[in-house]
């Protein structure tokens, strides 16, 4: 498959970019139409190249084998995380934000960078709404707790999963790269504290008001089924019964179909559970996570093309880039691993791409968890923090992103927000490139 067929994907991903600057109420009102109208595009391409029954396949396998999951572990995870309410009059100081940002960081690996974003992302908006400067407040916030936090489990991000789910230990991250996720957060943490100092010091004095009346967390019905959806994963994983559906081509496996559904029967159940009101003084409405189903149904949709060319590996559009990951000798290079694969789950989904480099360095755990340590981690370090780099790059992104603005917060747009994040992580991704501790990246 040509290069050619990957311009529908690029067409999407500069509507993503572009339309909320230029024609920003056209492109909230008929943002679904568009992206539509790409998927539609390259449907029909891929009619036209591999026939019409190769096409429903693939688009099938992208919608029930991908998408499906996606979708329903985000849908749980925000309308449980909805349904918990932190009140208070606590106030945005650098300090505040500093320990909400620093809670999210940890709590990420644990209930996994969406759980941590949904739970945080509300309280944080809250407490800085009377600020004149906050959006730095929300892009610091998806910087760490929706991306770096969840590098030390698989249940943090699904790139880790999807390891996970090929034989990786799931403590393998958390023993051989807790070091490096300790540095990137602790050195954006005192970042953004020096930034919202200075922010904060220039802004009028009644910003500055103190806790007025105490804080109170309510809706703790739903922690206990966030752990429930932590749970079902991790059963999920584990439980293989070898029962699965093929619908054209694509497998449904039993503990698949049976994940999804409990997933949507805690959803349910945190709906029920939840006393209305907690969710209107949250100011929760289902318009975010309507704005990601759809774009990233055209997302999983238009990249179909995108990913047939990297399965293609040498033979295909994307040659050079398995040759710049591998040395003359025939053994990785490291270095190009974790820039490849970072660059390339900034734009394109995290888990793919994770997948794809797993397998292009050989696919085999025990041995990129012994001798290519070095290569699993940089893959690993590569999907998990430069996600980070836009808004596409992991979903809370753009789900937090988007309640930012339900809310008032005049987020920075598509390149805004590359500018934000490329002038923060650049310089620490290059200090992880040199950085001499285990697993070293090596040039070599």
């Amino acid at each position: 498959m040509p290069w050619p067929f990957a311009l529908p994907f690029a067409g999407l991903l500069l509507s993503i970019a572009v339309g909320p600057l230029l024609v920003p109420k056209f492109w909230h009102r008929q943002y679904g139409k568009i992206a539509a109208a790409w998927s539609v595009l390259t449907l029909g391409l891929l009619v036209w190249f591999a026939g019409a029954a190769s096409a429903l396949a693939a688009f099938v396998h992208a919608l029930l084998g991908e998408y499906l999951s996606f979708i329903v572990l985000l849908f749980a995870l925000y309308t449980v995380a909805g349904g918990i309410l932190v009140s208070g009059d606590l106030r945005g100081t650098p300090w505040i934000n500093t320990g909400i940002l620093a809670l999210g960081t940890a709590i990420a690996s644990i209930v996994g960078t969406t759980g941590a974003a949904m739970i945080l992302v509300r309280p944080l908006i809250r407490v800085n709404l009377s600020r004149p400067h906050n959006a730095h407040v929300v892009v610091f916030f998806i910087i760490l707790a929706g991306n770096v936090g969840g590098a030390l489990s698989p249940l943090g991000d699904p790139p880790l999963f999807v390891g996970f789910l090929h034989g990786i230990d799931f403590f393998w991250t958390a023993r051989n790269i807790w070091l490096q996720t300790a540095i990137v957060s602790g050195l954006l943490l005192a970042v953004f504290a020096i930034l919202d100092v200075w922010r904060f010091q220039a802004e009028p004095r009644v910003t500055k008001i103190g806790v007025r009346r105490p804080i109170r967390i309510r809706g703790l019905v739903n922690i206990a089924l966030i752990a429930a959806i932590i749970a079902n994963a991790l059963i999920s994983a584990i439980w293989r019964p070898g029962i699965a559906i093929d619908i054209l081509g694509t497998r449904l496996e039993l503990q698949n179909v049976v994940r999804d559904a409990v997933l949507l029967a805690i959803a349910g159940l945190s709906l029920w559970l939840t006393p209305d009101e907690h969710r209107e003084a949250n100011d929760f409405n289902w318009e975010p996570i309507r704005e990601v189903a759809k774009l990233f149904a055209a997302i999983f949709t238009a990249i179909m093309p995108v990913i047939a060319m990297l399965h293609a590996g040498r033979d295909g559009a994307f040659a050079w880039l398995f040759s710049a990951v591998t040395a003359s000798s025939g053994a990785p290079q490291e270095v190009a691993y974790f820039w490849f694969t970072g660059l390339m789950s900034a734009f394109l989904d995290n888990a793919p791409t994770y997948l794809l480099f797993f397998e292009l360095a050989g696919g085999d755990p025990k041995v990129l968890m012994g001798k290519l340590s070095g290569t699993l981690a940089a893959i690993s370090m590569g999907a998990v923090y430069m996600g980070a780099l836009t808004y596409i790059g992991n979903a809370p992104n753009l789900m937090v992103a988007a309640i930012a603005t339900e809310r008032g917060i005049r987020m920075p747009g598509f390149f805004g927000y590359m500018l934000w994040t490329g002038a923060v992580l650049i310089p620490l991704f290059l200090l992880l490139t040199f950085l001499p501790i285990a697993p070293v990246l090596s040039l070599e």
